[in-house]
């Protein structure tokens, strides 16, 4: 297995806190390998921690789809270059939206994909808050309320704000993607 990343040490399993250890047996457990992310995190415990708790607020308290939260983090990583995130959940759009080449579309060129009005107003909006987010106005927030929530709309914004930190620390440090992770949800739809 390569490194989980590559500029940094990578704690050892056994010198992790018992938390973080349990963390990543779970999943481990769920995925049948563990992904690079988990190890890396381990670099700093205390932000492994608070991480994992707000990723897993985002992705359990949301008023999106997992579909939905997993196409804004491929075309924000798209648009960062960030190859872990690209890779790892361009997997996870591909199963949750069971769909094989959605990701490679997203994270290329969102406008690419064959989305509806609503999906192509929020990745609009996902690029624009990654790439000029002082450009960010209230018509913005207007143009999402034709196809969302305020829920939603704070939980898109969370999402992409959140993954941003996220590509720059997997980008400063070179995660690396779990090989497992190129190939996952690559069959054909049915």
């Amino acid at each position: 297995m390569d490194d989980p990343m590559t500029r940094l040490d990578v704690p050892e399993y056994d010198d992790l806190p018992e938390d973080l250890q349990e963390r990543i047996d779970e999943e481990t457990e769920q995925a049948g390998f563990t992904p690079n992310v988990f190890s890396a995190f381990g670099y700093k415990p205390s932000h492994f921690r608070a991480f994992f708790a707000y990723h897993d607020a985002l992705v359990e308290d949301s008023a999106l789809e997992r579909e939905e939260i997993e196409m804004l983090v491929v075309t924000v990583s798209g648009v960062n270059d960030c190859l872990y995130c690209v890779v790892a959940h361009g997997a996870l759009v591909r199963i949750y939206a069971q769909d094989p080449h959605l990701a490679d579309q997203l994270a290329t060129n969102h406008r690419t994909a064959d989305l509806g009005h609503a999906h192509e107003a929020m990745l609009d909006f996902a690029v624009k808050l990654t790439e000029e987010p002082g450009r960010i106005t209230g018509a913005d927030i207007d143009d999402l309320r034709v196809h969302f929530t305020d829920e939603e709309i704070w939980d898109i914004a969370s999402v992409v704000g959140f993954y941003n930190l996220s590509n720059r620390l997997a980008t400063a440090f070179d995660m690396r993607p779990n090989e497992e992770f190129y190939t996952l949800g690559r069959e054909p739809r049915e």
